[in-house]
């Protein structure tokens, strides 16, 4: 009798207290756990504190029925970061958005520049380009022009490592190197920053050198920063080896594996498009001549050889079409391979159309209608293998990624019969379709179905802030 009345009161306690956000009627999908299960979530101060079998009370109400309520996505390679490109961001269930390829730098006035103004969670690494370019004397144009095919001197190259010493203490997750854009980056440079980053105990976020580069060699790219992962014992992530190999992928999946069972800190990712997308100005299009691959965004024209040398010379950016389909699937069907947008910013509502569906693309094509994965490893590659890539280094991350009591309020509710991406190539500016709610730190930003203009519930997320 006792026990019962001690259950009566605990279940009567749980209604009348009053949250001051509730999710009530939801199927709670959690990949961290493996619940999957009709729940009620209550929210106070940002953080999850409740998740009950039974509804519950709260001054704000969503009600989920029908829908999946699932931690928010994290994208890791995102370089819109900007308010348009957030919002597209937070269209798609997005709750953090960070720019780890390229990087940013000065790191300090980038973080300040969004606290307080950001959409959705923000976090960047040290731009190894910028650093770069900024030891060699060059504007902040300098990090991607043709001006990168050239070496450093003993001078430079010591100045370009206190450079990115500096900004891992302003608080950088870690060295963003993009390899491919800087040609006149050696070995012994690269083997330098690897060095830096396994002294420092930060990651290295590498887009792979262009095979060009290297005698046409697919694999060779791949091999150079493997070799030096192995040598430092830094942690290493590659950044889009869908781009990066394309065909030769899965091969480079196999060495990650490889690697990763011998216990190496090696993962890479991947979107779920067979066109990338760049500034045409880099050093990557050196000696380019597949011209009718390149779609102009600005415009949406595919270029010749004077449009090429016309809009190489202004500068902006360019879609590069024409990667393997079936890679493609193959890759995105891959349960330990993480999802990423490699989203680039918006300019006059022009953009990558995976800068706003990435994420819905993967649920609606790769989930409901190709069946290639099951919702729950679909939602576990855009939330908890993010969230624990980062989290050794970035103690933030383990509060996010996850549904459960004492996590962050960053919570995505979508529709799984109509979710599906909306952006084309020649109307990128539309967001999904079904992404139903969008809670950042406990505060909306999506709601029924609309982005809310006025929210910036975003917040920082930094490595550690002190001496390196």
């Amino acid at each position: 009798m006792t026990k019962t009345i001690t259950i009566l009161l605990t279940l009567w306690s749980i209604q009348v207290h009053s949250f001051e956000l509730v999710v009530n009627h939801g199927r709670v999908m959690d990949p961290s756990s493996g619940l999957d299960a009709v729940r009620h979530i209550g929210v106070e101060e940002g953080v999850i504190t409740r998740i009950s079998k039974i509804p519950l009370l709260g001054d704000k109400l969503i009600d989920a029925t029908d829908l999946v309520v699932a931690p928010g996505f994290i994208d890791l390679h995102a370089h819109g970061q900007d308010e348009v490109s957030n919002r597209y961001q937070a269209g798609d269930g997005v709750t953090t958005a960070m720019e780890l390829e390229i990087g940013v730098f000065p790191v300090a006035d980038w973080y300040e520049g969004r606290t307080g103004s950001a959409p959705i969670n923000f976090g960047a690494t040290v731009s190894h380009p910028w650093a770069r370019a900024t030891a060699q004397g060059l504007g902040s144009e300098g990090a991607l022009s043709t001006s990168t095919n050239a070496s450093l001197s003993r001078e430079q190259h010591e100045k370009m490592l206190a450079l990115l010493r500096n900004g891992l203490a302003e608080g950088a997750i870690g060295i963003g190197m993009g390899i491919t854009y800087t040609p006149g980056a050696d070995h012994t440079e690269i083997l330098s920053v690897f060095r830096l980053a396994a002294e420092t105990s930060k990651p290295v976020f590498v887009h792979l050198r262009n095979a060009k580069f290297m005698n046409d060699d697919p694999i060779a790219p791949l091999q150079e920063v493997l070799a030096n992962a192995v040598t430092t014992g830094a942690s290493l992530h590659i950044v889009h080896i869908n781009s990066s190999l394309d065909n030769s992928a899965q091969t480079g999946v196999a060495m990650i594996r490889d690697l990763q069972a011998q216990g190496f800190d090696i993962t890479t990712e991947n979107y779920p498009y067979t066109s990338g997308s760049t500034r045409l100005e880099s050093a990557l299009f050196d000696g380019w001549t597949d011209y009718e691959r390149l779609q102009w965004v600005a415009t949406g024209e595919i270029l010749n050889a004077q449009t090429f040398r016309k809009y190489r010379q202004q500068g902006g950016w360019v879609i590069i079409h024409g990667r393997s389909e079936k890679m493609n699937d193959w890759l995105v069907g891959q349960p330990d391979l993480i999802i990423a947008s490699d989203g680039i910013p918006y300019v006059d509502n022009l953009s990558h159309p995976r800068s706003a569906g990435t994420f819905a693309k993967v649920l609606g094509e790769y989930v409901r209608e190709k069946r290639s994965l099951s919702l729950m490893t679909a939602l576990a590659k855009m939330t908890i293998l993010p969230a624990q890539r980062l989290e050794r280094f970035v103690p933030m991350l383990a509060k996010k990624g996850r549904l459960s009591v004492g996590m962050d309020a960053d919570i995505t509710i979508f529709d799984p019969k109509k979710v599906r991406d909306r952006a084309t190539y020649t109307k990128p500016g539309q967001y999904s379709a079904g992404i139903s709610h969008v809670l950042v730190n406990g505060e909306a930003l999506v709601s029924d179905g609309k982005v809310l203009m006025a929210s910036y519930p975003g917040k920082a997320v930094r490595g550690n802030i002190g001496k390196q």
